[in-house]
């Protein structure tokens, strides 16, 4: 039995990959997304979904764009806190806020955050110093931040609201609250794995080593998570039809599981997977107002940010490559008469003697 086991996790190590096998899951789930929203849209009116947009409150519009910035307010302390974390002091706080805002509204609007995000972060961080093991080591932490979150809302919203995700995951009630109590029991399992000593909480190994916060800061980790989540959802909350109505919570659940689902597809900006998951977990709502409000989110959660980004990071490009270096010219070509110039003359007049005693010959 072990060596027929241990040939198949050679097998698939050489002929699959873990590599591929991520790949093939998120096609499988873009595809599966794709084909669910071409299903669920059949017979839209797009002229109700114009309709709905001019329906919904403009200062509820205010209150979910505030939501959304608070949320991104609160990404900031993901870098912040990973830089912290492994000891790297000397990057100040507004620099962590550039490369954690920059590098989620690219990352995840680009797709394949964790390369995307981390190149985006090494172009910042390497200006201080840090190198690519420090990067993944700040992109291994903020992640930890991201799901711990994640599973500490969906742990108590399942268990207190298991209904809310049976019309997604298409599983019983008492199944889905088992699948909470057991997000629930694994966290409370890592902190009492963390209280145990700073010796287990060391990871990794061959020069790439990263230790765990302690339980005490995993605390704050968690609660920048919660937060962040909780304003994503409030923003989505706002924006939702007044009819028929829904409680926050539940709505928490089936955002939450949403928006893992379109992490885990890899799909640019989670287009198509988000808004699938979304229309088949909310079927009490009508499809061309639930249409309006995702088109209103969308465009306040991943369009201004991404378009934000992209020029804060052009203008940074710009400034670095293009006007510090004219600068440093200019400087230079401006203290060029009165030293080098005249350190030079004398070799262009010895230079020049030869071609006059050449002249006066012929």
């Amino acid at each position: 039995m072990h060596r027929l086991l241990t040939a198949l996790r050679r097998g698939f190590k050489e002929r699959i990959g873990w590599k591929r096998l991520g790949i093939a899951i998120s096609l499988l789930i873009i595809a599966f997304a794709v084909s669910t929203l071409v299903h669920t849209l059949r017979g839209v009116d797009t002229g109700v979904i114009l309709t709905a947009l001019t329906e919904i409150p403009h200062g509820r519009i205010g209150l979910a764009a505030l939501c959304v910035l608070c949320a991104f307010c609160t990404l900031t302390f993901y870098d912040f806190f990973a830089l912290r974390t492994i000891g790297k002091k000397q990057v100040p706080y507004r620099i962590a806020a550039l490369s954690s805002f920059t590098s989620y509204s690219i990352g995840h609007n680009i797709g394949a955050t964790v390369f995307t995000g981390g190149a985006i972060r090494f172009r910042i961080y390497s200006d201080y110093g840090l190198n690519a093991i420090d990067v993944a080591k700040i992109c291994f932490l903020s992640g930890l931040t991201f799901w711990l979150g994640n599973l500490f809302v969906l742990g108590f919203g399942m268990a207190y609201h298991p209904w809310a995700a049976s019309s997604m995951d298409l599983l019983p009630p008492a199944m889905n609250r088992l699948i909470a109590l057991g997000c629930l029991a694994g966290i409370a399992t890592y902190f009492v794995w963390l209280m145990t000593g700073k010796e287990r909480r060391e990871l990794g190994q061959n020069g790439w080593k990263v230790v765990l916060p302690s339980a005490r800061l995993t605390l704050l980790q968690v609660l920048i998570g919660v937060v962040d989540l909780g304003f994503c959802a409030m923003a989505m909350f706002l924006l939702m039809p007044q009819q028929p109505g829904i409680d926050f919570v539940s709505l928490a659940v089936v955002f939450i599981l949403a928006t893992l689902l379109g992490f885990a597809s890899h799909a640019p900006g989670s287009l198509g997977v988000f808004d699938a998951a979304m229309l088949v977990a909310l079927p009490e709502f009508s499809k061309e107002q639930l249409l309006a409000t995702l088109l209103v989110f969308r465009v306040l959660y991943f369009v201004i940010p991404f378009a934000t980004a992209i020029s804060i990071m052009g203008a940074r490009e710009i400034w670095l490559s293009v006007v510090i270096p004219w600068q440093q010219r200019r400087r230079l070509n401006e203290g060029f008469p009165s030293s080098a110039a005249s350190a030079t003359m004398p070799r262009q007049v010895e230079r020049l003697e030869p071609v006059k005693r050449l002249k006066s010959r012929g």
